[in-house]
């Protein structure tokens, strides 16, 4: 499938993305915790991923844990050169299937290693550092952790460094230690508080990653949202991701799904080019760009 089709692509580093990539997170079971129903499903999905020509794919060893990094190495092993493979640390779980902080430059440093592990690679493309909560970054320095990572980066183990969950001060304060080539945060249409970081990381260069692209809407927000998806005879999701296209050139997707149907209706929604009324009918929701 041609690159035009997932958005194009973005430089990220000195790697070129597809803008539409793919986030692993759903291929472990139900709360991202233990093995999926249907392991072979979950094989044929990042191999269609892969066919469709996405090769940009977002995962973490505490998905499951272990479990979906576990899967693309079976899925996709050995990996093609143009496959990307972004990872995050900085979480594990518990036995309850928590998501505790684990933030320790050790604790870092050993979830990186056990990255290279499972994913059966001996550099890894993009490890993003996350902080902050589920849905927004928390104050303080984040140098003792960043640090970590860029010694590993120096060691040949880390190509590239992101961060996720994290406010412009501490973007910047990474920054003083390492390059930074992304972010990953909680934006959409209705959670806009970012749209300044969106502007800063665009002038700097830095791609700039949503998750959550229908998450926390209120029943007004999702009134409006349907109604441009019905009018554009789409869905709301196509509506979502196509609007976070067309936001800003640096923004790149980590949509994610179990099934391979779901994932061609990503792919072909992200495809979606948005009217300019429906661009300002849905600008409105969230109140205008910084």
């Amino acid at each position: 499938m041609a690159t035009h089709t997932l958005g194009g692509t973005y430089r990220v580093g000195d790697l070129q993305l597809t803008r539409v990539g793919y986030g692993a997170m759903q291929l472990a079971g139900p709360g991202v915790f233990g093995p999926p129903e249907d392991r072979d499903a979950a094989i044929a999905v990042l191999r269609a991923a892969v066919g469709l020509g996405i090769n940009h794919i977002d995962t973490a060893d505490f998905y499951g844990p272990y479990v979906t990094n576990e899967i693309i190495r079976e899925a996709l092993a050995p990996y093609p050169d143009d496959l990307h493979i972004v990872t995050k640390v900085g979480a594990r779980r518990d036995e309850n299937g928590g998501w505790p902080h684990a933030r320790t430059p050790a604790e870092l440093k050993a979830q990186v290693h056990d990255n290279l592990r499972r994913l059966g690679l001996d550099t890894l493309d993009v490890v993003n550092l996350r902080m902050g909560g589920v849905e927004s970054p928390e104050p303080g320095s984040i140098a003792a952790q960043f640090e970590a990572l860029a010694e590993l980066q120096q060691q040949g183990l880390i190509r590239h460094l992101g961060l996720s969950t994290v406010d412009a001060g501490q973007l910047a304060e990474a920054q003083r230690i390492a390059p930074v080539v992304c972010v990953q945060n909680f934006y959409n249409i209705a959670h806009r508080e970012d749209d300044a970081l969106v502007e800063l990381t665009a002038r700097q260069g830095i791609a700039y990653v949503p998750y959550f692209p229908l998450g926390g809407f209120s029943p007004l927000q999702s009134e409006t949202l349907h109604t441009v998806a019905k009018r554009l005879d789409a869905t709301p999701l196509a509506v979502a991701l196509a609007w976070l296209l067309q936001r800003s050139p640096n923004i790149l997707l980590i949509p994610g799904t179990s099934s391979v149907d779901h994932l061609r209706e990503n792919v072909a929604g992200a495809g979606l080019e948005l009217p300019p009324d429906a661009v300002a009918e849905l600008d409105a929701v969230g109140g205008a760009a910084a």
